[in-house]
């Protein structure tokens, strides 16, 4: 009997867990975030594509073929662009902080951006991590000296 249960409950676990990571195709992404990826990575294609399993409901997950990633809002906003160890598109990112990393790094990149509850996550080539509000406004920079308030 217990064998049984055991058994019941590790199918019910399986298919919850199969069911919150289920592939979808592109077009079934809201049309904005198919629009961001067409705008933005037309020079890869995606490898795969799902609902995003850390938020549920709340979003999609997209895998390219060049190994970036990119979660989306429910609506089809871009949640967060992480390239790995390599360059980013730039257009989508707020001019502020673009700015902000040209003057104060002129030889790194973003690699990655993350748009948190509070604040944007941005890490540039070289590790380099910084900290802005949503306005773009730098809250965290170690290099030069700023420490997150």
């Amino acid at each position: 009997m217990k064998t049984k249960i055991f058994l019941v409950m590790t199918l019910f676990i399986l298919t919850i867990s199969a069911s919150a990571q289920k592939k979808i195709e592109v077009a079934e992404l809201p049309k904005p975030a198919q629009e961001f990826l067409k705008k933005h990575f037309s020079h890869t294609t995606v490898e795969k594509a799902q609902k995003d399993p850390e938020h549920g409901e709340k979003g999609y997950e997209v895998k390219l073929k060049d190994g970036t990633e990119v979660e989306f809002w429910k609506d089809g906003s871009y949640r967060e662009v992480d390239g790995g160890d390599k360059p980013i598109p730039t257009a989508f990112i707020p001019k502020e902080i673009k700015d902000y990393v040209a003057k104060n790094y002129p030889k790194e990149k973003i690699t990655h951006i993350d748009y948190g509850h509070k604040d944007l996550d941005v890490d540039l080539t070289g590790k380099i991590d910084l900290e802005f509000t949503k306005e773009g406004k730098i809250l965290k920079d170690k290099k030069n000296n700023i420490p997150k308030k």
